[in-house]
């Protein structure tokens, strides 16, 4: 696996070593040692897997307490992925890292605590899979409005087409009324 550092240094792109033959494909997603010397030093507790079509977008997604980090990959379909810092002792506080993420890349993305998460389904279908490294807690999970004008995220929506979004991200809040992390 090579761990290539984004702009935001603590959200690491992941690319696998990828073993093709006559039979198909094998890679390792995931081991602990590598990951370690990668700079991801994570024990993981939960793993969520989603499906969504098309033009659906999930996030800016985040756990004020127990908060989550997550390794992220694309097992179906192509996603745009996000990652907002929202720990106002970063230097890059309110900045973010968007990069697709596809099931023929089979490349992954560490996102640490301090960030919000979310994701815009480019292909027609696409499942993500996540790993945490803490638990879902309904009551601390935070939405920040995926479309605040301040944070000037360029997700690369369909021309006249509004994303699909739940009610929750709907009712997200302003990244400057938001509750972040020290």
């Amino acid at each position: 696996m090579i761990f290539i550092p984004t702009v935001h240094p603590e959200v690491v792109l992941i690319q696998p070593k990828i073993y093709t033959d006559s039979r198909g494909f094998f890679l390792e997603t995931y081991r602990s040692g590598l990951f370690s010397n990668g700079g991801i030093n994570a024990n993981f507790v939960q793993e969520n897997h989603s499906g969504s079509p098309r033009g659906v977008l999930r996030g800016l997604h985040y756990q004020i307490r127990q908060p989550q980090g997550k390794l992220v990959r694309v097992v179906s379909g192509e996603i745009y992925d996000v990652a907002l810092d929202i720990r106002r002792s970063s230097p890059r506080f309110g900045q973010h890292v968007g990069i697709t993420l596809n099931s023929e890349t089979k490349e992954q993305i560490w996102i640490p605590t301090g960030f919000a998460h979310g994701f815009y389904v480019l292909s027609e279908w696409a499942e993500v899979i996540y790993k945490n490294t803490d638990y879902y807690a309904p009551e601390w999970e935070r939405s920040i409005l995926w479309n605040d004008p301040v944070l000037s995220i360029n997700w690369p929506l369909e021309a006249y087409i509004q994303p699909v979004i739940s009610t929750k991200d709907a009712d997200g809040v302003l990244f400057k009324d938001a509750e972040t992390f020290e």
